[in-house]
């Protein structure tokens, strides 16, 4: 191994510790206690090495968001494709996607609250958030109806996902409720 080859393996280390300490920090104790300062102390390395990683808390959250966006993806396909039919795929999903906003609280909030710096729905979207969204419409789609685009089918019930997780986390639902309202969603929705 070369002495830059070595140096590039290091950097990529560091930055993926970068990544996985605020993420962690950020799951225990919120973003707001996600601090440059504290990140350095809790790495042992100095605040210059950060920056010289991420310019700052807002890429080190976009970090988080690809990183969770690629598990966001991994866990839906794994789900759909244990699943028969349709209309068990679309069920598999959505518990899929409000357990991994329920599990990952911090990593959601950096994908779908947070200003991460990432482009949405754009063509210049990072291919995690792009492939996250291709895991959705990949079950989606095949319950969109005649004359439904598919990705807007998807978005809408997308968007229906995360308002179920957004209110359930603040409170605003009752948790015990939870299977009923994926039921009715896709019963209403993902008619197949």
């Amino acid at each position: 191994m070369s002495v830059q080859q070595r140096k590039e393996r290091e950097r990529a280390e560091r930055e993926r510790l970068i990544v996985a300490t605020a993420r962690e920090l950020a799951e225990q104790q919120g973003w707001d206690a996600v601090t440059t300062r504290r990140l350095a102390e809790r790495i042992e390395y100095s605040q210059p090495v950060l920056y010289s990683h991420f310019r700052g808390k807002r890429e080190i959250i976009g970090a988080v968001a690809l990183e969770g966006a690629a598990e966001m993806a991994t866990a839906l396909r794994a789900a759909t494709s244990a699943a028969d039919g349709p209309r068990a795929r679309v069920t598999a999903l959505a518990r899929t996607y409000l357990d991994f906003a329920e599990r990952n609280p911090a990593v959601y909030d950096a994908l779908f609250q947070l200003d991460g710096g990432l482009a949405y729905a754009q063509e210049d979207t990072p291919e995690p958030l792009k492939d996250a969204f291709a895991a959705l419409m990949e079950s989606l789609g095949e319950v969109a109806g005649d004359g439904v685009h598919p990705g807007l089918f998807t978005e809408v019930f997308w968007a229906s996902l995360h308002g179920l997780a957004t209110l359930t986390r603040a409170g605003r639902l009752l948790p015990e409720d939870a299977a009923q309202r994926v039921e009715l969603l896709v019963d209403r929705l993902a008619v197949a």
